[in-house]
């Protein structure tokens, strides 16, 4: 048994359209080790979603094409596993909160039978001991008992997801992957949830990758964490460490976009351009039609990970290959 709840190597997503291929994720890593949390960062279509869907196998096979090298979960090749076993991990050891709690539930089933479904499928219980277990779950978010009786119209949009989130822990999974989790909630209900989350996932020392736009959330509840942009991975490592020294101009870029307090700057910096078409195969960086310091290199040439800061820290940009001269780019963002 392996020591690594989540081993990913090589991951590419293609789709095949009437138009032509589309290329969603191109060559992804990703690790975690038991009780880890990944933060996946990177504006909408950068294919974060994507290459959730793709780990859970959930991708429609008619259109879409998902390759890897290695896709371990506990040390066993999930790209070999049939689709009845695929179905038992799913929802039992690798779960997912979806990105909205209105649609996520089903409006004419009542909460209770909804939960106790997980419990009926994945542990073979009697009706009466699934719905137990469902009503200790949703005591575990904090909803009452006594409202588990009712329909989903009858929740609040923060009640419904605290449910999604009951369901996605109601078997204590070794992973959770939760995409953008609070995206239709208010500031208020949106910590309560985000803490909700992190206590239970360390209580029951789950792995989660948290697939976000915001480095508010990231901060909150990462242990990693890998920017995506245009399918690709160009930055990852610790938080410690992209926190403080983030270095691909993207993600450079990504912090100095956010509001300060304490900056006395009138405009927020921004990144000029638009996300590349992902039916177009680029020669060089995908990052180059954007980026302010791409030589001729960069428009030619694909950039590999260099290492900064240690192992840990990982960037693909030709500053840091040197086939390009250095920039300091985290000086020239701050100046801009």
């Amino acid at each position: 048994m392996s020591d690594k709840v989540l081993d990913v190597k090589n991951l590419t997503v293609r789709f095949e359209t009437d138009r032509g291929t589309v290329y969603a994720v191109n060559g992804v890593d990703i690790s975690l080790e038991a009780g880890e949390t990944l933060g996946l960062v990177g504006e909408t279509g950068a294919g974060k979603t994507t290459t959730a869907l793709a780990l859970l196998r959930l991708l429609d096979k008619s259109t879409a094409r998902v390759e890897s090298e290695a896709m371990l979960y506990c040390g066993e090749e999930m790209s070999e596993m049939s689709e009845d076993q695929m179905r038992k991990i799913r929802g039992r050891d690798m779960t997912m909160i979806f990105q909205d709690p209105m649609t996520a539930l089903n409006p004419v089933i009542r909460i209770i039978d909804q939960i106790s479904e997980i419990f009926r499928a994945h542990h073979n219980m009697s009706r009466h001991d699934a719905e137990e277990e469902a009503l200790k779950t949703l005591e575990m978010v904090r909803i009452p008992r006594e409202r588990a009786y009712e329909y989903p119209h009858q929740f609040s949009g923060g009640m419904k997801q605290r449910v999604i989130i009951a369901m996605a822990l109601a078997c204590s999974p070794k992973l959770l992957i939760s995409d953008e989790p609070t995206t239709a909630l208010d500031v208020t209900i949106q910590a309560q949830v985000l803490k909700l989350i992190k206590e239970l996932q360390t209580n029951l020392n789950t792995s989660m990758i948290m697939i976000t736009h915001d480095f508010g959330i990231v901060a909150e509840t990462c242990d990693k964490v890998a920017v995506m942009y245009a399918g690709e991975i160009i930055e990852s490592g610790s938080l410690e460490s992209i926190f403080n020294n983030a270095s691909h101009p993207y993600t450079v870029g990504l912090f100095h976009a956010v509001p300060s307090l304490t900056s006395n700057k009138e405009f927020l910096y921004q990144i000029d351009g638009l996300m590349p078409d992902p039916m177009i195969v680029h020669e060089g960086c995908s990052f180059a039609d954007r980026c302010k310091y791409a030589k001729e290199a960069c428009f030619n040439k694909r950039p590999e990970n260099t290492c900064l800061n240690g192992k840990e820290h990982l960037v693909k940009c030709h500053i840091y290959s040197k086939d390009i001269p250095y920039v300091d780019v985290r000086k020239e963002v701050e100046n801009a």
